[in-house]
């Protein structure tokens, strides 16, 4: 396939998950793919994009692969606030800042498109709707991370673990990466400990439990969630928070 054939494909995350938040026209996702075609940039896996305290230039779409946001306390110690998957937004508008307050780090190899702030500023003025769906992806990423706050906050392990993976199904099937009742998980439970607040050892204790209560299968970087109404009842998940009702 052509570059730019194969490029527009890896499009698709990002034009289904604005279109959840706006309705996008032909021509409104033309552009984008448009934009997005020529700023294709690649890493490999557990590369640092961007550190906290870095200068706030770049506008990173990712076309495939994960990422994460974290902070990390002087002795080591590391918070994922955020995991980024295909189709999102890192950070829109973040030029508005000198500095960055968080770091931007791969969990896999992942495929991004850079914006300096003259070209998204370019993109989001040649469509409303465009512009429109950026604001609404920003606005749900606080959202979700009100929600991050809550699930460390007051749920209890396993609804810590069981909320994170209902929340990484409907992202997922949103743009289109989910598929049936199962998705890709590429996340050690190191990784998992650090977005829960909780030990990699409860980690794996509360990953049996849900196994042995039959809500899912975690196997070769797969989950299948066998009962999607158990877990988000376990979890005490609704997804209104992400604000898809379009999708």
């Amino acid at each position: 396939m052509p570059a730019g054939g194969r490029n527009d494909e890896l499009a698709q995350p990002v034009i289904r998950r604005l279109d959840g938040f706006r309705k996008l026209s032909d021509d409104a996702a033309g552009l984008i793919r448009s934009a997005l075609r020529d700023r294709v940039k690649k890493a490999g896996s557990s590369e640092d994009l961007i550190s906290e305290g870095d200068r706030a230039e770049m506008v990173r779409v990712f076309l495939s692969g994960w990422a994460c946001r974290y902070k990390v306390l002087e002795d080591g110690r590391r918070q994922i606030v955020n995991f980024v998957l295909p189709g999102d937004t890192c950070d829109a508008y973040i030029y508005l800042f000198s500095r960055m307050d968080h770091s931007l780090a791969t969990l896999t190899p992942v495929v991004y498109a850079e914006f300096d702030r003259a070209a998204f500023e370019q993109l989001i003025a040649a469509d409303r709707t465009i512009g429109e769906a950026f604001y609404c992806e920003t606005l749900s990423n606080c959202a979700i991370q009100r929600e991050w706050t809550l699930n460390v906050g007051r749920r209890d392990a396993i609804e810590r673990v069981a909320h994170v993976i209902c929340e990484l199904f409907v992202r997922l099937s949103v743009v289109g990466l989910a598929h049936g009742n199962s998705f890709g998980f590429p996340v050690t439970q190191m990784d998992l400990a650090d977005a829960t607040g909780l030990s990699t050892v409860h980690v794996n204790r509360t990953l049996q439990e849900l196994r042995a209560a039959g809500l899912i299968t975690l196997r070769e970087r797969q989950v299948i969630i066998h009962d999607l109404e158990g877990l988000s009842r376990m979890a005490m998940f609704t997804p209104h928070y992400l604000h898809l009702e379009r999708g």
